[in-house]
């Protein structure tokens, strides 16, 4: 065999994310773009704020010598200093400068994260449903991914939780806002969270990590703000990007930040500095980093994927899907009307529509909808979407 028996078992099951993107691409060479519905990957399709593409040209336009040069593997000290800055406010706990690495973007963060935190055999508790390249980013780097299913609102179930924790569990990772389901945890189970991993961590004589992954933090909806998870516990990891508010994905930008009273907390950064290096990162990209130093205040229109939402629960509920509001991000995430989530996702693609089977996300019986498209595409597709629901009543 050419290539590691591994990455030939991660490709055979690879991201159903990724395959159902294929087959949009494939769908829509066949019936035309406009006659297709796609709700397949989160790929925020909102434009980026005015002021991003004022600082890029002014970017872009300067010479001064070492623009485009090394710097620091955790990235410029005057970007961090505004992220530092920015993340206080968010957080209300005081970060510094120092307490920031510049990344590329979260996916990198988590990576470097892992690889710094992860001894082989090391637990990770991941929540169901969970984004679903956590278990890679976590088996990279030895590390065992241990999983937790969420209650039936997708909230925190913290005596599942409690029942996970072991000697071996070195963090807890969360997404909330969440992809798939567009739920967040309230700032009260968050801090039942934290205490419960502090006191597991003097049960167990170790240190447990609660590591969160906050690319949504600002896409809420009906005025909600996203809580902290450095209010609950010091051992705590922020994590995040630019990619969803900012609409740049492509761009590859983001930051892991520590609480400032971790105990041992140069050790970490040292580690994960070094890790951002030898990871093959070497340093987040120049020219992104001096954009979003300018752009902490800015993010995109959150009220577009909020009108989105409600045109998408409009078409759900002519079809007779059951779903849990999401308060942000710009995910739903319906049951499936049979129980062979796979199935149903046939017979949506035979209305021409696209979605991800929830098994994906380890919550078979459900299926992800990404509102990342106009809100008429999201109208038109409501006859497809009540056909499929009828066919699937007939199998049955």
């Amino acid at each position: 065999m050419t290539v590691a028996k591994k990455m030939q078992e991660f490709a055979d099951n690879s991201s159903w994310i990724r395959k159902m993107f294929e087959q949009g691409a494939k769908m829509k060479a066949e019936f035309g773009e406009e006659n297709v519905f796609d709700f397949s990957l989160g790929n925020p399709d909102v434009s980026p704020p005015k002021k991003f593409f004022k600082v890029l040209t002014e970017l872009a336009e300067c010479d001064t010598p070492g623009m485009h040069a090394y710097m620091p593997n955790g990235g410029y000290h005057y970007v961090r200093e505004a992220v530092a800055t920015h993340l206080s406010d968010e957080q209300g706990v005081e970060v510094g400068m120092g307490d920031v690495l510049m990344t590329c973007g979260a996916a990198g963060a988590l990576n470097v994260v892992m690889k710094s935190l992860l001894d082989p055999g090391d637990e990770v508790i991941i929540l169901s449903p969970f984004f679903v390249e956590y278990h890679f980013y976590i088996d990279n780097h030895g590390g065992v991914v241990k999983v937790v299913p969420t209650d039936d609102q997708f909230q925190l179930d913290l005596a599942a939780l409690e029942n996970a924790l072991s000697g071996k569990t070195k963090a807890v990772l969360i997404n909330s806002p969440n992809n798939p389901t567009g739920q967040m945890y309230s700032a009260e189970s968050l801090a039942a969270l934290g205490t419960l991993l502090n006191k597991a961590g003097e049960n167990f004589c170790t240190t447990i990590y609660l590591i969160s992954d906050e690319p949504y933090r600002k896409i809420v909806f009906d005025g909600a703000e996203t809580p902290s998870i450095m209010t609950t516990t010091t051992n705590s990891l922020v994590v995040s990007s630019y990619s969803k508010d900012l609409s740049l994905p492509g761009e590859r930008i983001g930051y892991i930040a520590v609480h400032p009273d971790m105990h041992e907390k140069d050790l970490l950064l040292n580690a994960m500095t070094l890790a951002n290096r030898i990871l093959g990162f070497v340093n987040a990209p120049a020219l992104m980093q001096r954009a979003i130093a300018e752009l902490q205040e800015e993010t995109v229109d959150a009220s577009i994927y909020e009108e989105r939402r409600k045109v998408f629960c409009k078409v759900l509920d002519a079809a007779g899907l059951e779903y849990v509001m999401p308060k942000g991000a710009f995910y739903l995430f319906p049951k499936t009307p049979l129980a062979d989530d796979v199935e149903f996702c046939k017979l949506l693609q035979e209305e021409k529509i696209l979605a991800v089977p929830g098994q994906g996300f380890g919550t078979p019986g459900y299926i992800r909808l990404a509102f990342c498209v106009d809100k008429e595409v999201i109208a038109r597709s409501v006859d497809g979407f009540q056909r499929a629901v009828a066919k699937a009543k007939e199998v049955k």
